[in-house]
């Protein structure tokens, strides 16, 4: 199932990446990881303009905020228990196969050819299995992003309310335009910290 994990793999990880925190007065945001622990709150050593930008590490937001933790652990286990099951069905399919190839010459020209014939049907049927799975997590894993991005979408609009920030940006160490960010702009720790203040609060109907 390598590649079945390397699928779902990528698909996650590029999901979250797109466009996180690319937002403000009604545009989209979205989310990712790694905080310094101390990050300056927005603002406190900014110089005062009339414009005004801040910027979310995903690395940070990803590594802290407790739903986006907790969502992708269940992720990742519904991942492994279907890899499991294939797994396992696979290794029953193979051990009748060898036992076929044992019995081969006690067997019938049509014997044989039946019982190949049942072989090649349970392999067609696992390899569909296999897809209906996929399906079904990369199903999950849509959901899963869609109450993410509305929960970040929701959390920046009234993170935002007074409109203090024209534009806020997404920031990721080594994958970001952004050449260099001046940390009294980081809003992190404030955006991780009203995240998990959020809690389990579900997101709004859309």
């Amino acid at each position: 199932m390598r590649t079945c994990k390397q699928f779902v793999s990528k698909a996650f990880l590029a999901a979250l990446a797109a466009g996180l925190f690319m937002a403000c007065n009604g545009n989209k945001a979205g989310n990712n990881n790694n905080a310094p622990a101390n990050t300056p709150a927005a603002g406190t050593n900014a110089p005062a303009t009339g414009f005004k930008i801040a910027y979310v590490d995903l690395d940070s937001l990803e590594a802290h905020f407790e739903y986006f933790k907790q969502k992708k652990s269940e992720l990742e286990q519904k991942q492994q228990g279907m890899e499991n099951q294939l797994k396992a069905k696979a290794r029953a399919l193979q051990a009748e196969y060898q036992d076929l190839q044992r019995k081969a010459s006690t067997l019938t020209q049509e014997q044989g050819e039946a019982a190949q014939r049942s072989l090649m049907a349970k392999q067609q049927q696992l390899e569909q299995e296999a897809q209906n799975m996929r399906a079904d997590y990369a199903q999950s894993e849509t959901k899963f992003n869609e109450e993410l991005q509305k929960r970040l979408d929701d959390f920046l609009k009234s993170f935002n309310s007074d409109k203090r920030y024209a534009y806020i940006f997404s920031f990721r160490t080594g994958q970001s335009n952004i050449l260099y960010a001046d940390p009294a702009y980081d809003v992190t720790a404030d955006v991780i910290k009203g995240m998990n203040d959020k809690g389990a609060e579900a997101p709004a109907a859309k």
